[in-house]
C-alpha cells in the first residue's frame, strides 16, 4: 500500500515535468538493482551451463561462413547467437586432431604429420585474408568509427555487422620510423607481449613447425571483473610477398588441451594483419609502416556491449600498441636477443598474390553449391528456433502466478527472440 500511495501521490503534482521528474527518482533504485542483479547472475552463473553443453559434442555437424571458423550444432544456431552470454557453447571443427609426440612441438619431419596439420592455417585462409585486404570479399559495407593521430603515426578505423557473427573491425594505422620486419616481430612476440600488453596473463606456445612457421599457441587474457578470463587457442602463419606480410592467427582445435570453466575458451576468433611499407607523412620517404588490421571474435558478451567497450577503448589501446612497438625498438637496439616466437616469425611462406586468382576461380562452383545447401537449411532452423523459444515462454508464463503484467512481458520477450532468430 505505501508504495500504491506513493505513486499516487506522484501523480497528483501540478505539472507534467515534476511527475516525470518523481517518477525518474522513483525508479531509479529498482533499475540499479535490476543492473546489479544482471551483473551479479553473469558473473556468478552456475557451472552446469557451462557442463550441460558439453555433451552435446557428439552430435557435429559444418557450420558454412568463413571456412577458417569451426562448426557447431545446427539446431540451436540461432538460439546460440541470440543469447551468446548466457551458454559457453562448444563448437565443433572440421578437422580430427591427432595426439602429438613425446616433444611438444610439431615435428615437420614426417610428411605423414606435416600433412595432417596442414588444415591448422592454410592457403584458403590466405586467399580470404587477401580478399579482405583488397576489399573483394563481398562482404557488408565497413562503417567508419575512428580517424585520429599522434606525432608519430595515424589511425583509421571502421566496423561492420555481418548477417551472422559477431561485429567484425578493420583499421588501418601507418607507423613512422618503423620497418615491416619489426612490426612483424612485435606483433609475434608473445614473450615481450606480456610486458607491455596488462590484459596478457599466459601466453605458451603448443606446436610449431620450423619449416612453415606455422605455430599453435595458447593465450590467457584478462577480462573485466564481472567476466571471467578468456582463454584462447590460436593457430598462426605469414606469407610473404615481396616486402609485404600476411599474418594470420584465428581460433583452431586443440585436444591436448582440456577445455574448463574459468578460463573460458574462446573458439570463434580471427585477427590478422597485412604489414606493408608505406610513405612517411613528415617527408614523403619509404621510413613508414603500413599495418591492416582486421579483428572478430566472439567473447560470450552480447553483441552491443562489446561494439560499446570496443569504441571506448579503442583508441586508449592503439596507443598502448605504440608505446609497446617502441619500447620493443629500443629492447632490440639495446643487443637484446629475439625471442623464440620472433625467430618464428622469420620463417615466412613466399606467394605470388596472382596465384590467388587461380586458386580462387578452381573453387567457385563448390563454394556455390555450399551457399545453396546452407540457404535450403535455414527454414527449418528457423522453423524450430522459434518453436522452442514460444513453447518455452509459455512454460514459463504458466509457472509463474503473478497476473497478466507477467505473462505479457514474458510473450513480449518471447516474440523478440523470435523474430530475431528468423531475421537470422
Amino acid at each position: 500500500m505505501a508504495l500504491v500511495s506513493a505513486f499516487l501521490e506522484i501523480l497528483q503534482k501540478p505539472t507534467i515535468g515534476d511527475v516525470v521528474t518523481e517518477l525518474m527518482v522513483f525508479m531509479a533504485p529498482i533499475w540499479v538493482a535490476v543492473l546489479v542483479g544482471v551483473l551479479v547472475g553473469w558473473a556468478w552463473k552456475p557451472k552446469w551451463v557451462n557442463l550441460k553443453v558439453e555433451s552435446l559434442d557428439s552430435n557435429k555437424s559444418a557450420m558454412m561462413g568463413f571456412p577458417q571458423f569451426s562448426a557447431s550444432i545446427p539446431s540451436f544456431t540461432s538460439l546460440k547467437r541470440q543469447i551468446p552470454a548466457c551458454v559457453s557453447w562448444v563448437p565443433d571443427f572440421s578437422s580430427v586432431e591427432k595426439e602429438s609426440s613425446s616433444s611438444p612441438y610439431l615435428d615437420c619431419s614426417s610428411s605423414k604429420m606435416e600433412t595432417e596439420k596442414s588444415n591448422v592455417v592454410n592457403e584458403n585462409d590466405l586467399k580470404h585474408f587477401y580478399n579482405l585486404v583488397e576489399e573483394k570479399d563481398g562482404g557488408p559495407t565497413w562503417i567508419h568509427m575512428m580517424d585520429k593521430s599522434a606525432t608519430d603515426m595515424s589511425y583509421q578505423a571502421w566496423r561492420r555487422d555481418p548477417e551472422t557473427g559477431p561485429p567484425q573491425y578493420r583499421s588501418r594505422t601507418i607507423y613512422e620510423d618503423a620497418t615491416p620486419e619489426m612490426l612483424r616481430d612485435f606483433f609475434w612476440d608473445d614473450e615481450f607481449r606480456l610486458k607491455w600488453d596488462d590484459m596478457q596473463l599466459h601466453a605458451e606456445t603448443l606446436e610449431e613447425c620450423p619449416t612453415t612457421g606455422t605455430m599453435v599457441v595458447r593465450w590467457i587474457r584478462k577480462f573485466p571483473f564481472f567476466c571471467s578470463d578468456r582463454e584462447y587457442i590460436i593457430g598462426r602463419r605469414i606469407w610473404e610477398s615481396g616486402s609485404t606480410y600476411y599474418c594470420i592467427t584465428k581460433g583452431v582445435p586443440c585436444s591436448s588441451v582440456p577445455r574448463q570453466s574459468k578460463p573460458r575458451r574462446v573458439d570463434l576468433y580471427y585477427s590478422c594483419w597485412c604489414i606493408r611499407p608505406a610513405e612517411s607523412k613528415r617527408d614523403g620517404r619509404m621510413t613508414a609502416c603500413e599495418v591492416l588490421f582486421f579483428h572478430h571474435e566472439d567473447m560470450g558478451i552480447p553483441w552491443e556491449i562489446a561494439k560499446l567497450g570496443v569504441r571506448q577503448g579503442m583508441w586508449m589501446a592503439v596507443k598502448k600498441i605504440v608505446s609497446g612497438l617502441r619500447a620493443y625498438q629500443k629492447h632490440l637496439a639495446s643487443g637484446a636477443p629475439l625471442s623464440h616466437s620472433a625467430v618464428m616469425a622469420q620463417v615466412n611462406a613466399k606467394f605470388n598474390p596472382d596465384s590467388l586468382e587461380t586458386l580462387e576461380s578452381t573453387s567457385a562452383a563448390s563454394v556455390t553449391e555450399s551457399l545453396v545447401s546452407t540457404d535450403e537449411s535455414k527454414p527449418s532452423r528457423r522453423g524450430f528456433s522459434k518453436v522452442l523459444v514460444l513453447g518455452g515462454a509459455l512454460a514459463l508464463a504458466c509457472t509463474f502466478d503473478r497476473g497478466l503484467l507477467t505473462k505479457a512481458v514474458i510473450f513480449g520477450v518471447a516474440r523478440k527472440f523470435a523474430r530475431t532468430g528468423q531475421r537470422l
